[in-house]
């Protein structure tokens, strides 16, 4: 297998961290984001959307990085993190289909306002915060309701679920997440997913830098 990813990224960190923990074998091919390189018509040609991360397997090209889990995991018959049993994987798949629709849109705005443009020297936009506030909070709260009852979001192991839901929060401290407002989402984050080898092995720190501690 053949990933295109840049590892800064919210979806390529969270496809690479899913590989990991599935130990799956595959090369990475660097497409650099701020660069523009997903953009590149060479790049196109793997994904018309223009957005990583993309795999090749084979004669299979895919995109979307939930699917991307989701078919590495079948492939790999890593049923440990993706069940085979109907119930328990529309569990998985709900929460998938939740961070790409719901989860990951409310805490984009806080990576943006907060970490690209001050690195681009643009000023936060202190009213896109606070308008998003609202709902992030209520998102925040259907997962801290979740993880009253589970150590994880899928049952008593971590699943592609959790390393879905996780990776929009990657980078809370910098995104200024208020997360201390959640504190079973709070403790899932830093307790849990930041303690996992695979987590651990793909992380970024503040500035987008790649490696070191978490």
């Amino acid at each position: 297998m053949e990933l295109f990813a840049d590892p800064i990224t919210v979806n390529c960190r969270k496809v690479l961290a899913g590989l990991q923990m599935m130990d799956a074998d595959y090369t990475l091919t660097k497409v650099d984001y701020f660069k523009g390189e997903q953009k590149n018509d060479e790049f196109k040609s793997i994904n018309p959307n223009a957005a990583l991360p993309a795999l090749k397997d084979g004669d299979l090209v895919l995109w979307e990085s939930n699917a991307i889990l989701q078919y590495v995991a079948d492939t790999m018959d890593k049923t440990e993190f993706y069940p085979k049993d109907p119930a328990k994987r529309a569990d998985v798949n709900r929460w998938l289909l939740w961070e790409a629709s719901a989860w990951f849109p409310s805490c984009y705005v806080y990576l943006v306002e907060n970490c690209v443009k001050p690195l681009l020297d643009d000023t936060p936009d202190q009213a896109a915060i606070a308008a998003e506030a609202e709902n992030f909070h209520k998102l925040a709260g259907i997962l801290n309701s979740r993880l009253a009852e589970n150590p994880w979001l899928c049952g008593a192991g971590p699943s592609i679920a959790d390393i879905a839901v996780a990776s929009p929060m990657h980078l809370h401290a910098w995104q200024q997440l208020p997360l201390n407002e959640h504190p079973n989402l709070n403790h899932w984050m830093t307790e849990r997913v930041e303690q996992l080898p695979c987590w651990e092995a793909t992380h970024i720190g503040e500035g987008f830098t790649v490696g070191g501690p978490s």
